[in-house]
């Protein structure tokens, strides 16, 4: 086991605390059960050394996170965790290194709004009070779990298996327009974008929390590590 598992190397950036980085474990949890050796990315102000990790590992994957300013629409919610500048400078280029790179990204929350926005896509604000007809996404407003549509010739619906699933949900922003290359390829019942793609499946995007969804998320972390497993080979004796 341990030698397939030291060949894909997935990124995984971090939140901090102060001066403490940290990370959920669910993301490494999950990292793990789909086959990779999860690295943990230092928060970096460098543009070469988001270039040298780029390098180095085989994929990529951006956590949830705090509010997103980039690409914003209307003014943020009290109620929502405030941005954290110095971690978003440091995800953008970590995102557009990887992107430069041409290897698999994994965005999830956070990190598909932050991956939307770099390949300048929109925000709103507070999507419950900006999209019209949406309904409350966040517990901190009621919300509770709640089925998406997935386009059935999405990459999405292909890995699961499915056109209808049901998923947790922890947001207030959604994405309001979408990125260079990117078409949406799943939405909630009130229109609410739930999971972006590339036409290539390389990259992924979900407004839920897939590592809090126990075997029923995995496959999305397989699929990340199956893409970036035709890097590996070359990765294998640089780290």
């Amino acid at each position: 086991m341990l030698a397939p598992l030291a060949m894909v190397r997935i990124g995984l950036t971090t939140g901090f605390d102060g001066e403490r980085q940290q990370v959920d474990l669910a993301y490494v949890a999950a990292l793990e059960a789909a086959g990779a050796l999860p690295v943990l990315l230092p928060l970096t102000q460098s543009a070469e050394i988001a270039r040298h990790f780029a390098g180095l590992l085989d994929g990529l994957v951006v956590p949830g996170g705090p509010a997103v300013t980039d690409g914003l629409i209307g003014e943020l919610p009290e109620d929502l965790d405030p941005p954290q500048p110095r971690r978003t400078a440091s995800d953008r280029l970590y995102l557009q290194a990887f992107l430069e790179a041409g290897k698999p990204i994994l965005g999830i929350c956070y990190g598909m709004q932050l991956l939307n926005a770099v390949l300048g896509g929109t925000i709103y604000a507070d999507v419950q009070r900006q999209l019209e007809g949406a309904r409350a996404h966040s517990p901190k407003r009621g919300a509770e779990q709640h089925p998406i549509e997935i386009a059935p010739e999405s990459h999405l619906a292909r890995l699961l298996g499915r056109t209808t699933w049901t998923v947790n949900t922890r947001h207030l922003q959604a994405l309001a327009t979408i990125g260079r290359g990117l078409r949406v390829s799943a939405r909630a019942p009130d229109g609410v974008i739930e999971a972006i793609e590339s036409p290539d499946g390389r990259l992924l995007g979900v407004q839920f929390h897939p590592e809090r969804m126990g075997s029923e998320g995995l496959p999305l972390f397989r699929h990340l590590v199956s893409l970036a497993g035709k890097f590996a080979s070359g990765n294998a004796e640089r780290f």
